[in-house]
This record gives structure tokens, sequence and C-alpha cells, in this order.
């Protein structure tokens, strides 16, 4: 068994799962939106990760009629949305480590956040 992260998929065989032309991949390579791993030898592999995520491009594109431009935009505001996230967590970590040892009275150590979610409907 593969990790979600490690290129093992040739071109033609995300093509095949995802029903979609290999150029279209590169298509999107060229656009930004997925970069695959590089073989020496220049071929393209492609993680899980990358398989998610083309299929997020192709929900955007597909289903809601997002351009290749928005596409981009909407995917750099999920990785920022992301990267906060993590930091609130990190802050969090830190303000409990701190609670614990009783630097901080409880009552002012709530942190609270709403975490964001791109919810993708299809048309019907």
């Amino acid at each position: 068994m593969h990790s979600y992260e490690e290129p093992v998929y040739l071109i033609s065989v995300v093509a095949n799962i995802l029903n979609i032309h290999p150029q279209t991949l590169r298509q999107y390579e060229k656009e930004g939106l997925v970069k695959p791993s590089r073989t020496q030898g220049r071929v393209r592999l492609y993680s899980q990760k990358d398989i998610d995520h083309i299929k997020m491009v192709l929900r955007l594109t597909r289903n809601l009629g997002v351009n290749i431009a928005g596409v981009d935009i909407v995917l750099q505001l999920k990785e920022k949305m992301d990267e906060m996230q993590d930091e609130i967590n990190a802050l969090r970590d830190e303000l409990s480590k701190t609670n614990r040892q009783g630097s901080v009275h409880s009552s002012k150590a709530i942190v609270t956040t709403n975490s964001y979610d791109i919810i993708l409907f299809e048309k019907k």
C-alpha cells in the first residue's frame, strides 16, 4: 500500500481513473493547478493526493462552471484558510500548555474559531 502523498500513478492511469484526456492533465500542470512529481526521465507521477486535488478542480470547472482563473483563486484561498487553521490549532495547543502551567486564568483561555470547508454542490 502506498502513502497518500507518494507519487505512483502515470498520467495515462490518472486520465483513465478520472475519465479525462491526458492533455487536460498537462494543461492543469501548465496552469499551475497541479504539480505532479517527475522521475529522472521526466515522466509525470501522480499521488492519490494529486488525484483528489484534480477531482476538486474538475468539480469546480464541470459542476460549478468556474473558469481556470477562478479555480486558481479558490485553491489559493483554500490553502490560506488551511494555513490559518493550522496556526489557530498551534496557538490553541500553546495556550493549553500555558493553562496547564497555571500562567493564564482558565476563564480567559478559551479560544473559539470557525472551521471552514469548501462544500461543492452538484447541479441537478
